[in-house]
Parts: structure tokens; C-alpha cells; sequence
């Protein structure tokens, strides 16, 4: 890492899938192992002067219970933190569906704030879904109708532990978007879903959704989890950062610490992670 002051430093993690279940061999997930995983990263990070710690979803494979001994080892932080659920996240009884967003204690399920004058701005790829919504909500319903028009076109993503957003969400990203360049800020978006390179893990309209980044000059980079072997891509002066999966291998470990610079993103990964510098 470089001697020079980042602009901003965060911790990143993604994919814990923390439950008190066996481990399932042939995907290589080790779940119960992330709670010991999530300990060692958090003493990482309490080593360091980081401005934010960032979890890019899946903090639980399922169950609600499975919640409470993830979020105590996340209070031992000494960082504020910055959570939004995955698909797994919702993996709970119906009953419980509307309590995620409050558990991991979101002001709402998109949203943007900003540290440092850099403005981070938090997507919900799960609003138009199989899975965090109940039966027969509207959301629900037109998750199906695209899910079905995505598979008749024959689209490798379409995938029901995919999800979208509504044209709603992604009118207001683009105002944030727009705010940003006016104010002269450079933006990081999170989201759980991959939008670039194009793969069957990627959000359900996630090529228009890199292509309205990748058109921002204040869109620097697109933080994500969900496919858990990790992937970059370049889209115009836009970094798509795939981070890799807590849970995945029985003993390595993977998060990483982003420092972003006025011409650069340092990325100094630990265990699986893959260390990288982005010019900016």
C-alpha cells in the first residue's frame, strides 16, 4: 500500500452464507466455518484506519436465526458499516421477508450516502424478485413475467436466484448519477449482483445497467458478490470489481481492503482475493 492518504479506505466482504449447517461438498461452501472467517477479517480491520466496512450481501445461506451470530461478530467492528442483503439473505420464513432490510439496519433498500465527499451509492438488485418478496405482491408477480420473457429469449442470467430492479430504482440511480457529475463527486455503486462481464450470475438488466455507468464520468466503480469465484471488468472508465466468496473452501479466507486515490483504486486482497491497482 502506498504511503500517500487514501480518499477513502474500506474494508470489503462478501458472500459469508453463515449457517449451522454441514458443509456442501461439491459447491465447496463451508458454512458454519464463515462465523471464524468473519472473526479473523474483523481483527484485519480493526488493525487499520478504515472509513467504512462494506458486506456486499449473503451474510446467511438461510434461516433467520442465522443472522445474530453474523451481526455480533460485525458489532466487534470499530468501523461503521455498510450492509445490503443477497439473494440468500432471503432465504427466511415468508413471515420475516419485510425484517431484512431493518435487520442489517439499512435507512432503505436503495439508498446513498457520503464519506469524504466520494458519494457510495447502495443498490437493490433483490427488488424485483422470486425471493424477497411474499406471494402475490406486485413486485413478485413482475419478477415472473421477466423471468419468463428473459428464458423465452433464451438469456444466460435468467435465473431465478437473479434478480432486477424497478424502473423506479433505476430512474432515481440515474438522478444520483447526474447529481454526482453537477457536484463534481466521484461515485463507487454497490450492489450484490454482478452487471460486467456478462455471465448467467449477472442482475437481470444488467448490460443497460453498465452502460448507464460506464456513460457517467463520475461512475468510477461497481462493487459486487454473487458468483463467488470473483471477476473484473472494464466498461469505458468504469471498474466492475466481482469480489470473491467468504464461503467458499473449508480454511482460505477472502476480503479485501479498497483504498481509492485521486488517480488510482488500490485493492489489497487476503486469502483468495486478488490484490489489484486501477487507474483511474
Amino acid at each position: 500500500m502506498s504511503q500517500e492518504s487514501p480518499v477513502l479506505r474500506l474494508g470489503v466482504i462478501t458472500d459469508p452464507q453463515y449457517a449451522a449447517l454441514p458443509p456442501h461438498p461439491q459447491l465447496n461452501r463451508h458454512y458454519a466455518r464463515s462465523l471464524e472467517k468473519l472473526s479473523q477479517a474483523v481483527d484485519c480491520f480493526n488493525t487499520m484506519p478504515l472509513h467504512a466496512v462494506v458486506v456486499l450481501g449473503d451474510l446467511i445461506d438461510r434461516g433467520f436465526e442465522n443472522f445474530a451470530p453474523v451481526l455480533a461478530e460485525l458489532d466487534r467492528l470499530r468501523h461503521p458499516r455498510i450492509l445490503l442483503p443477497g439473494n440468500h439473505d432471503f432465504a427466511v420464513v415468508q413471515e420475516r421477508l419485510g425484517e431484512i432490510h431493518q435487520v442489517l439496519a439499512m435507512p432503505a433498500p436503495y439508498h446513498d450516502l457520503s464519506i469524504n465527499g466520494i458519494r457510495i451509492i447502495v443498490t437493490d438488485g433483490n427488488e424485483i424478485s422470486l425471493f424477497a418478496l411474499a406471494e402475490g405482491d406486485p413486485r413478485r408477480i413482475e419478477a415472473q413475467a421477466r423471468l419468463a420473457a428473459m428464458k423465452a429469449a433464451g438469456a444466460v442470467n435468467a435465473m431465478d436466484w437473479n434478480g432486477g430492479m424497478s424502473a423506479s430504482q433505476t430512474a432515481w440511480l440515474a438522478l444520483r448519477l447526474k447529481d454526482a457529475e453537477a457536484a463534481g463527486e466521484k461515485v463507487i455503486v454497490l450492489g450484490h449482483y454482478p452487471i460486467h462481464p456478462f455471465s448467467d450470475h449477472c442482475l437481470w438488466q444488467a448490460e443497460d445497467l453498465a452502460r448507464m455507468l460506464a456513460g457517467s464520468p463520475a461512475a468510477i466503480a461497481y462493487l459486487c458478490g454473487h458468483d463467488h469465484a470473483g471477476n473484473y471488468g472494464l466498461l469505458g472508465a468504469t471498474h466492475f470489481i466481482n469480489f470473491c466468496g467468504m464461503v467458499d473452501t473449508e480454511f482460505d479466507n477472502a476480503f479485501a481492503v479498497l483504498d481509492l486515490y485521486p488517480d488510482r483504486i488500490e485493492i489489497e486482497g487476503f486469502g483468495r482475493e486478488q490484490s489489484r491497482r486501477l487507474a483511474l
